[in-house]
């Protein structure tokens, strides 16, 4: 239809042109133009939006953005598509839930709302999109404001300038498709879902604009003092307030940015005392609010600390999936997990392969569990590609900018099973720099393999790490369980180890096996001997075993898994327990019990 019309402008431009995305595809929003969100108020535009699948990207071909609103009998060509009636679809949602038609789906998906707006006087309007996977194009009235690479951080997009008052169309185009270049690549073991599956909000502002605010224990204080960074726009001082620490600080601003030191003695943040605190900040007429623990986590040699007391970590890696919802996470689910971490006698949670909805390091700032965070730079990454780094390390500082003011997290990973290549080391080491320079306050980590030629642990990134994550699967893929104890025997590292994956699957289901493979009691063996091979390794600090639930994964279709990775202690419907999970409960509250007893001696 519109290959002729003056939109398309060149029929076989539209037609023929693969060139097409390039004027869509600045990357342009985002951590720099991220803003500092505390509890700032939103305007929801969760909800129904008119939506339709896109797989040839026709509608950024024919300019689908720029149509305008026409009934039907007024319009002077047959449209393919329409933004403005039709097929509606919630928002949040993953499209796959939504129709089985969807299920396999990879392409571009146009999502239209209208927004009525009024502007107000000295004030700034920005979209806020939580997350859509992955590639999101953002249009306003016909006009293209920017897009996002990225299936788990959130962006802002300003809107103030191009927002009318009135009816206003809102348009986002959102691709999943998974590509060499982008992060995760092609080849994965999650569900790859797609569409605008987290909050979609207006924020409103002042002129002037807290964009960055990071408020932590400094760590040459010997915890008796607090350290402040903060970034405004339009202001040239900001203040910082801790009613309960009696603190008010006024901090000048130069070029928009200021530091400070200020004298505290704050109670420490810890798992068993999830001490938060009121933090208010004021720049100009902007006010952001935020509850903030403070906590020290060093590695010292082979040990962990927190708050100067040895830490062993007892864990559990969980995956964002959920068989009716899909990615879409919900308050009662993050709950749930955290109390099921909890009964299992966990402190700490590996959130795995991305970054995870903000509630959920919120929720375990709360709960107090530590919490291992990462970027999906998973697997066969083209680690040459200065695009693909463009875009980890965006990734990255979108992570540490929204969450770093949580105590919870302890661990910024910068990567997940990546073969030690010249090219790997470069790129990871320079994730690893990233990290630091943005936050000196966590430990940096990544999961790395194991040399099994020589059954050593051997990566030559483990030199830029605190950490050093193995994930190993000796009794289920590496079938001889016999040359774990020999690797942990060969290998002396100089830093703490955490077994960041292990374990076994089970089906559990009406189809599953009684015994052998795949069967409930062959993976509660698999958790038995793991046990009782690491539990005594003086350089091992802590494990997160694979997995917390069972998870949607389409790369498994044996008739044990039918979709799914069944490594779970908890089958998929979140409720249903295996035997492993009271194998590792009992292990967990050993070490806890032994823990305490070790700090009562001190």
């Amino acid at each position: 239809m519109l290959e002729r019309s003056e939109l398309a402008e060149n029929a076989l431009q539209a037609l023929h042109d693969e060139d097409y995305d390039r004027p869509f595809n600045p990357q342009n929003l985002n951590h720099t133009t991220m803003i500092f969100m505390g509890d700032r108020e939103q305007v929801s535009l969760n909800g129904d939006w008119n939506f339709c699948v896109d797989l040839l990207d026709t509608g950024l071909r024919q300019k689908w953005f720029a149509m305008e609103p026409a009934a039907p009998e007024d319009r002077d060509e047959p449209w393919d598509y329409d933004p403005y009636m039709g097929e509606t679809v919630p928002v949040p949602s993953c499209w796959q839930m939504l129709k089985e038609k969807w299920y396999f789906f990879e392409g571009s998906a146009w999502y239209t709302r209208a927004v009525d707006f009024s502007p107000k006087p000295g004030k700034r309007t920005f979209l806020r999109v939580g997350a859509a996977q992955y590639d999101c194009k953002v249009f306003l009235n016909g006009a293209f404001i920017g897009n996002h690479y990225g299936g788990s951080t959130p962006f802002f997009a300003e809107l103030t300038d191009q927002l009318k008052d009135g009816r206003n169309w809102l348009m986002l185009c959102v691709n999943n498709v998974r590509t060499t270049d982008r992060v995760p690549m092609r080849n994965t073991d999650w569900f790859n879902y797609g569409g605008v599956y987290r909050e979609v909000s207006l924020v409103e502002t002042p002129e002037s604009l807290i964009r960055d605010f990071f408020i932590y224990l400094d760590p040459e204080s010997r915890n008796n003092a607090l350290r402040v960074h903060v970034e405004a726009e339009g202001a040239d001082t900001a203040t910082v307030s801790i009613p309960e620490l009696g603190i008010k600080e006024n901090i000048p601003l130069t070029d928009g940015k200021g530091e400070s030191v200020i004298e505290a003695g704050p109670i420490l943040w810890s798992p068993d005392k999830p001490k938060l605190y009121d933090v208010t900040v004021m720049a100009g007429q902007d006010r952001v609010n935020d509850r903030v623990g403070f906590r020290t986590i060093v590695r010292k040699g082979r040990e962990l600390l927190l708050n100067g007391k040895p830490l062993w970590l007892r864990g559990i890696s969980v995956h964002e999936d959920d068989a009716k919802l899909g990615k879409v996470v919900t308050e009662d689910d993050l709950r749930r997990r955290y109390a099921d971490a909890k009964e299992m006698g966990c402190n700490f949670v590996r959130l795995a392969h991305y970054p995870h909805h903000e509630r959920a390091v919120e929720l375990a700032d709360e709960a107090g569990l530590l919490v291992w965070a990462e970027i999906p730079v998973y697997w066969a990454i083209d680690f040459a590609n200065p695009a693909t780094e463009r875009d980890a390390r965006n990734q990255l500082m979108e992570l540490i900018r929204r969450d770093r003011n949580r105590a919870s997290v302890v661990i910024w990973s910068v990567g997940n099973e990546n073969a030690d290549t010249d090219a790997r080391l470069a790129f990871m080491k320079g994730l690893a720099e990233t990290a630091r320079a943005e936050d000196p306050t966590r430990l940096i980590a990544a999961a790395c393999l194991v040399n099994h030629a020589k059954l050593k642990i051997e990566d030559r990134l483990a030199a830029h790490l605190d950490i050093i994550g193995i994930n190993e699967y000796y009794g289920w893929y590496d079938e001889d369980f016999s040359e774990l104890p020999k690797i942990l025997a060969n290998s002396r590292p100089d830093r703490p180890v955490v077994i960041s994956e292990t374990g076994a699957d089970a089906d559990i289901t009406e189809k599953g096996p009684k015994a052998g493979l795949f069967s409930e009691d062959y993976q509660a063996e698999v958790y038995e001997r793991q046990i009782s091979t690491l539990r005594d390794l003086d350089f091992v600090k802590g494990m997160s075993p694979w997995i917390l639930y069972d998870f949607r994964t389409e790369r498994r279709q044996g008739i044990f898994q039918r979709g799914f990775n069944r490594k779970g202690l908890v089958a998929a419907d979140k409720v249903t327990r295996k035997k492993s999970f009271a194998v590792l409960q009992e292990f967990y509250r050993a070490v806890a019990a032994e823990e305490v007893e070790e700090w009562e001696k001190q």
